[in-house]
């Protein structure tokens, strides 16, 4: 794997992240998030799991859908460099309601630009962000963002577990409502958030966590992650919800991405939230000794509880309530998989040993019970099969809506 760059350039990206959002009560209408991707560090050939993403892109128009949250009248972009080592030409940028697939509503396209230009070069490790664009963007509506890079370019930035196709096609189609003959992907290059302009108040919600959160096993192109049936229950009420989950994150340790203490501030802090949801440790419970790390030290509840309080400390000096989620069912997981040893019975322990603690210590502001929720009554280590993607580590789309089901106002914000 590319190793991660310094931890001053996530800062760095976290201060420049932390402008798209100015403060709350400064003026009538401010940017809110709608919608991100946290980005990741693509990945070698011999790392257990594919890229999903070609290995460098030139003379493309890459076209990448997001279904936002909360809607505006008003749209911005944000794009990410963050582990790229040369800069990245972007030749052309455009914004438009989606039709499906790669098809475009042409009376909505509308071409970005950045500082009055249309074109913009990403610098290694920065996030950059559009102007301000005029479109009708209604709440849960879908977007498609498309992309020209007219250099040979080295693919370094992205966001593997896209559970949404993209489109990758020769030469400058970003103005093109239809992509005939382009390539599926299924990672999402650069793109990085999505922001609309609010007149109304509006609360927000990230949900940080691994695959779990980013949607793993929910059915593609559908929208079907727990925090996307959040979001579609919420909207209505403003209420904004950011899915700042990556595949095969841990809390302590970088691996299909940088650790949840070094990407805090990034994805999380510099989104202004009112609340995160924590759910994230069962890959530091689950790599060490399989596949993805054979080698490293068996991970114990005390490390994993002392990390989860560096969050809460982090979250409490920014102001914002943190909700922390049990570990759910992972008995037998990827048993059929490439990936080896994921689970075994000293692992269960320490999970059961992290939800006692999650449940009982009181230091997060309020407790999601995913594990109650998603058990089996009959055997508690495994997940109930309604629920199973069939994988016995990810939900299925049941699963991920029953999650969000269980997720009310009052644990997301308190009582009011």
């Amino acid at each position: 794997m590319n190793a991660p760059l310094p931890r001053q350039a996530l800062a760095a990206a976290a201060l420049a992240l932390s402008l798209l959002a100015p403060a709350r009560a400064a003026e009538p209408a401010r940017w809110v998030g709608t919608w991100t991707a946290s980005p990741q560090a693509t990945w070698g050939a011999g790392f257990v799991l594919p890229n999903n993403a070609p290995d460098r892109v030139r003379d493309q128009t890459i076209r990448q859908v997001a279904r936002i949250s909360v809607g505006g009248q008003r749209v911005r972009i944000a794009l990410s460099n963050a582990y790229g080592r040369e800069p990245v030409t972007i030749g052309a940028a455009r914004i438009a309601r989606s039709l499906g697939a790669d098809r475009t509503d042409a009376g909505s396209d509308r071409a970005l630009t950045f500082g009055g230009r249309a074109s913009v070069v990403l610098l290694p490790g920065a996030p950059v962000l559009s102007d301000p664009v005029e479109l009708s963007a209604p709440a849960l509506a879908e977007l498609a963002v498309s992309l020209y890079l007219p250099q040979d370019t080295a693919l370094r930035s992205f966001h593997w577990e896209g559970s949404q196709d993209a489109y990758l096609a020769r030469g400058d189609r970003a103005a093109q409502p239809v992509l005939d003959g382009a390539e599926k992907i299924s990672s999402r290059p650069y793109l990085s958030g999505v922001y609309v302009e609010s007149a109304r108040p509006t609360r927000t919600v990230v949900a940080f966590g691994d695959s779990i959160t980013d949607g793993a096993a929910s059915t593609p192109n559908r929208n079907q992650r727990w925090p996307d049936f959040l979001a579609q229950r919420l909207a209505e009420r403003d209420i904004a919800v950011l899915n700042a989950g990556i595949s095969g994150a841990q809390v302590l340790n970088d691996g299909m991405g940088v650790s949840a203490l070094a990407r805090f501030e990034r994805d999380v802090l510099a989104q202004r939230p009112d609340t995160v949801v924590l759910l994230m440790g069962i890959n530091d419970i689950g790599w060490p000794g399989s596949s993805f790390e054979p080698t490293r030290e068996a991970m114990n509840a005390q490390r994993l509880i002392d990390g989860y309080r560096q969050l809460i400390a982090r979250a409490r000096q920014a102001g914002v309530r943190i909700v922390g989620a049990t570990l759910t069912p992972f008995e037998d997981a990827l048993s059929d998989a490439p990936v080896k040893h994921y689970f075994n019975a000293d692992k269960e322990k320490v999970r059961q040993q992290v939800n006692r603690w999650i449940r009982t210590s009181g230091e997060f502001d309020a407790v999601a019970d995913f594990d109650a929720r998603l058990r089996d009554p009959k055997h508690p280590a495994r997940m109930q099969a309604a629920f199973d993607s069939g994988d016995r580590l990810h939900p299925g789309d049941a699963g991920y809506r029953a999650m969000a089901d269980s997720l009310d106002e009052a644990v997301l914000f308190g009582a009011r």
